[in-house]
């Protein structure tokens, strides 16, 4: 689980400071019509995380559920790769119509504090007894979610990236 926080922290925090170095108006522009601007993928991460998030302590009270053995045989780091574009389940599509970027980079903040905490007070062995299903990947444990999730952020903090230097910033 240490791994998996400092993960989280380091990812989170190079995001943040991309994020930061660049001027409000040109966060929420949209590189072409079929693309998110910078701010709705920092709000698509906040819809994810705290689904899992929310997901994960609904399920603490419960009795623990085995994951298949072949199930977390899968590498969580595939999900920062992007060799291919996938569509957003409904659920964490971002708005179109979003609160101001600090307000969005609060609440990203807020959320990182809430999952820690979690991952913390739980800990990863009641965190890998807890089944949680993946629009892609299928069933996945509660620990390989939370690791889903900060390799989720390194996948949209290149896209990010992308997306400012089709902006022409950087």
């Amino acid at each position: 689980m240490k791994s998996t926080l400092k993960r989280l922290d380091t990812v989170h925090q190079q995001l943040t400071t991309t994020i930061s170095a660049v001027d409000a108006p040109l966060l929420v522009k949209r590189p072409s019509e079929n693309e998110w601007s910078v701010a709705q993928v920092v709000e698509h991460l906040c819809l994810v995380e705290g689904a899992v998030t929310k997901y994960l302590k609904s399920k603490l009270d419960q009795p623990p559920v085995k994951v298949s053995f072949l199930k977390k045989l899968l590498p969580m780091r595939i999900v920062s790769l992007r060799m291919k574009r996938l569509q957003a389940p409904k659920i964490v599509e971002p708005a179109t119509d979003l609160p101001p970027v600090a307000e969005l980079l609060e609440k990203y903040d807020h959320l990182r504090s809430q999952t820690k905490e979690l991952c913390v007070q739980a800990g990863q062995k009641r965190l890998s007894q807890i089944c949680m299903k993946h629009p892609f990947f299928g069933d996945m444990d509660g620990a390989a979610a939370v690791s889903m999730v900060a390799f989720h952020e390194q996948r949209h903090l290149k896209q990010i990236r992308e997306i400012l230097k089709k902006l022409n910033t950087n």
